[in-house]
C-alpha cells in the first residue's frame, strides 16, 4: 500500500509544482486549440457541435491524469526501474516532438526502440574500451515500460476515443460512404523509479520496498536493490489515437482499436520479461516492439477494410450517420446506422427529400426506420421549436464542387471553402 501512496504522491507534485503545470498547461491549451477546430467542423457539418472545445479538453486532462496515476502504480508493482543516467527523460520529450513534427510515428514504440537500440550499442563500445557509458538503460524494464503505456491507452481509446470524432464522406465505387475520423490526444503523468545515490532532489520520495516487491523479480535486480537508493520522478508524456472508419460506428470503432492496443501492451510485458534473460531476447525485444505495433495497425486495417460499409444511402432508403445528443431524434431513439425508409409514410428518396419533409413537420415526424439488425419500425417524434431535429444523413451523391479534401487541406482551406458554399 505504500508503493502506491508514494506513486500518487509523486503524481500530484507533478501537478501542482509550478514547473510541471506549466507544462501540462501548455499541453492543454494545445489540445483546446485542435479541440475548437473539430467544434467547428461538426458545427457545419452537423449546424451543432457535440461536445465544447473545453469539455473535450477537460477529458483529456482529467482522463489523462487518472490514466497516468493507474499506470505508474502498476509500473512501480512490477518493479520497472531506470537508472539515473539511463535517458528515460529523451523518450518523453522525443515523443513530444514527434506529435509536432511525424505524427505517424508518434508513439512510444518506436522511440523506445531507438534509445534500447543506441543504449546497447553504446554499452557495447564504451565498455570495449573500459569506460562506462553515458547511456544505461534496463532493456527489460524499457519494453514493459512501453507495454503499460500501451495497456493505459488502450483503456482510453476504449473509453474516450470517439468523443470530437468528426463524420466524413468518401466516393467508392460510385456510392458515397459516411464515416468517422477519430483522433484524440491525453496528457499522462507518469511516476517511474529512479535508481539514484545520495541525496535526493527536491519533489522526489524515498521508499521503503517490502520483501515481496517487485511482481516480476530477477536476480540482476536483486542484487541492484540491495546496494541502491530508489526515487519516484514524474515525467510528463502523451499518448494519442487516430484512426477512420466507415464500417463501424465511432464508440465501436474506438472500442476495438482499444481492445487491440491493450492486447500489444500484454504482450510487450511479456516479451519485456524475456529480456532478463540475455542480450539477445533484449535486441530481439526492441525489434518485435516497433514490428508488432506496426502488424496490430495493419491487422485492424485490414479488418476495417474486410467489413462491409455501415453508412451508405441507396434506394431502399437514407442512412443515419450520426444523431446529435439530446436532440428530438435522439431522444426518440434514432441510433447511427438506422436507415430512414420513409417520413409521414412517404418513402424518403435521398437526404434532401428527407430534411424537406422534416421540415414541412410542425409539430411531429412519423419516421420509419431499419435498424442496423434489420428489424423495422415506426417512431413517432416530437418537434421541439428552435432545435435542430438532430441528425445527419448519407448523402446519395456528392458535387465535385462541395467536395472538400479533408486529409490533404489544412484547416484554414477547409474553413474558406466551408464558408464559400454558405455564400
Amino acid at each position: 500500500m505504500d508503493l502506491a501512496i508514494y506513486t500518487l504522491r509523486s503524481l500530484a507534485y507533478a501537478i501542482v509544482d509550478p514547473q510541471y503545470a506549466l507544462i501540462l498547461t501548455l499541453l492543454a491549451v494545445m489540445f483546446y486549440m485542435q479541440n475548437r477546430k473539430n467544434s467547428f467542423m461538426q458545427k457545419m457539418i452537423l449546424g451543432e457541435s457535440f461536445n465544447s472545445p473545453l469539455e473535450l479538453t477537460l477529458s483529456q486532462i482529467v482522463l489523462g491524469i487518472l490514466a497516468g496515476a493507474l499506470g505508474s502504480v502498476i509500473l512501480t508493482y512490477l518493479g520497472v526501474v531506470f537508472d539515473k543516467n539511463s535517458g528515460i527523460d529523451i523518450l518523453f520529450i522525443v515523443s513530444l516532438l514527434l506529435m509536432f513534427y511525424k505524427p505517424r510515428f508518434f508513439c512510444f514504440s518506436y522511440s523506445a526502440a531507438i534509445l534500447g537500440i543506441v543504449a546497447i550499442v553504446l554499452n557495447y563500445i564504451y565498455s570495449s574500451m573500459g569506460i562506462v557509458a553515458p547511456l544505461n538503460i534496463n532493456v527489460a524494464s524499457l519494453i514493459t515500460f512501453v507495454g503499460v503505456l500501451h495497456i493505459v491507452e488502450g483503456i482510453l481509446v476504449s473509453f474516450d476515443g470517439a468523443k470530437g470524432a468528426i463524420p466524413v464522406f468518401t466516393n467508392k465505387e460510385g456510392r458515397i460512404l459516411g464515416g468517422f475520423a477519430l483522433k484524440r490526444h491525453w496528457a499522462i503523468p507518469i511516476a517511474l523509479i529512479i535508481l539514484i545515490k545520495g541525496v535526493v532532489d527536491t519533489g522526489t520520495v524515498e521508499i521503503a520496498n517490502p520483501s515481496w516487491w517487485p511482481l516480476i523479480q530477477s536476480g540482476s535486480f536483486k542484487r541492484i536493490m540491495e546496494t541502491a537508493v530508489i526515487s519516484l520522478v514524474p515525467f510528463y508524456g502523451v499518448v494519442g489515437y487516430s484512426s477512420i472508419t466507415f464500417a463501424s460506428d465511432k464508440k465501436e470503432k474506438a472500442r476495438n482499436s482499444g481492445i487491440g492496443i491493450l492486447v500489444y501492451g500484454l504482450i510487450m510485458i511479456a516479451v519485456g520479461q524475456l529480456g532478463n534473460l540475455n542480450i539477445v531476447f533484449q535486441i530481439v525485444g526492441l525489434i518485435l516492439m516497433p514490428l508488432a505495433h506496426e502488424f496490430m495497425l495493419r491487422a485492424q486495417n485490414k479488418a476495417e477494410q474486410s467489413k462491409e460499409p455501415m453508412f451508405i444511402s441507396d434506394d431502399e432508403g437514407v442512412s443515419v450517420l450520426d444523431v446529435s445528443p439530446g436532440s428530438p431524434a435522439y431522444i426518440a431513439g434514432v441510433k447511427s446506422g438506422d436507415k430512414i425508409l420513409a417520413i409521414n409514410e412517404e418513402e424518403v428518396i435521398n437526404e434532401l427529400h428527407a430534411y424537406k419533409l422534416i421540415k414541412e413537420s410542425y409539430v411531429s415526424v412519423d419516421v420509419k426506420l431499419k435498424n442496423r439488425k434489420g428489424s423495422i419500425k415506426n417512431i413517432l417524434i416530437n418537434q421541439v421549436e428552435n432545435k435542430r431535429f438532430g441528425v445527419i444523413l448519407v448523402p446519395k451523391v456528392v458535387n465535385n464542387k462541395d467536395m472538400i479534401n479533408y486529409d490533404k487541406q489544412n484547416f484554414n482551406e477547409v474553413l474558406d471553402k466551408l464558408k464559400n458554399k454558405d455564400k
